[in-house]
């Protein structure tokens, strides 16, 4: 089995299918940030998928980055479901993953701490939360365990 990059989804019909809204026109576009909420603070390069937020910083080389982050997934799940990973009878090469630094793992769980905190909070004080909230929670909840066994 392998990775074929040249399988991947193109880039406008990737994001716009993950539900963002990209403007202008031109290679690139501006669109909300997913992973913290803010709108119009995110660029999407659309000839190679690279996407930054000028806001928080998550940032990412394509959409196979886009899709692991968001989702939490590893590189293989992530390159499965976006057909890019092509059966050739081969078994996969045994892959561990490669610890954050320190001071990555530390920024991570600061910011996923932050928000199941104020999803806490927001349940504490009666506020139902939305589907996408739930979602961003349980990535937050998936973020901070993977580091947890990184680390353990």
């Amino acid at each position: 089995m392998s990775f074929d990059r040249n399988q991947l989804p193109e880039p406008l019909s990737y994001f716009e299918a993950q539900g963002l809204t990209l403007t202008p026109r031109g290679k690139w576009r501006t669109t909300s940030c997913a992973f913290h909420g803010g709108s119009d603070s995110m660029r999407v390069n659309l000839a190679s998928g690279y996407w930054q937020c000028m806001s928080c910083g998550m940032s990412g080389g394509d959409i196979l980055a886009y899709q692991m982050q968001m989702h939490g997934m590893e590189f293989i799940d992530a390159a499965k479901q976006l057909g890019a990973w092509i059966d050739d009878g081969k078994e996969p090469p045994r892959q561990t993953p490669a610890p954050l630094p320190p001071r990555a793992a530390l920024s991570v769980l600061a910011h996923e701490a932050t928000i199941a905190a104020v999803a806490a909070a927001n349940v504490a004080h009666g506020v139902i939360l939305t589907d996408v909230d739930r979602a961003r929670l349980l990535v937050a909840s998936n973020r901070i365990s993977r580091i947890a066994r990184v680390y353990q």
